[in-house]
């Protein structure tokens, strides 16, 4: 192997030196069992990362509008609080928060498929840390999924 080609698979990452290599990844979801695409497929980063950005807002409306008077560096706080909340109630009964609804995402256990109360405030309280949702594996799960046994698929 010349240089060139082990710098441009070093560029590229590691999935891509993996197969350059020979290794066959599959697809994303693949070793989780579920379908590569349609329902019940993995939910893509777009899909999760807007729907987080809508509960987020959600949140930071909601802190703003009713429980601060006004914007204040608090408001972020109460902001949090509110998410960790929503977060709480709408994922460990119905499965997706008012975000992930729009977006077509759902929160299921990877034994049972329904999220029980105490794995959503697992998942929710590591989430509410941001870093556990910062590391992801390769099929694009969450350390905060890792950890609660949940994956986002679409609906």
């Amino acid at each position: 192997m010349d240089n060139r080609q082990a710098i441009g698979s070093w560029l590229s990452g590691p999935r891509a030196a993996m197969e350059d290599a020979g290794a066959d990844f599959g697809y994303r979801g693949e070793q989780l069992g579920l379908p590569q695409d349609g329902p019940n497929s993995l939910a893509r980063p777009g899909r999760r990362l807007g729907a987080l950005a809508v509960d987020w807002a959600l949140s930071v409306l909601i802190a703003y509008g009713l429980i601060t008077d006004g914007y204040t560096p608090a408001t972020s706080n109460w902001a949090l609080l509110v998410f960790l909340v929503m977060s709480l109630l709408t994922v460990g009964t119905i499965g997706f928060t008012p975000g992930k609804r729009l977006f077509g995402v759902r929160v299921v256990s990877m034994e049972t498929g329904t999220v029980n109360p105490l794995r959503a405030a697992l998942r929710t309280v590591l989430l509410c840390l941001a870093v556990p949702a910062l590391i992801w594996d390769r099929d694009g799960r969450g350390l905060h999924d890792r950890l609660a046994r949940t994956v986002e698929v679409r609906i």
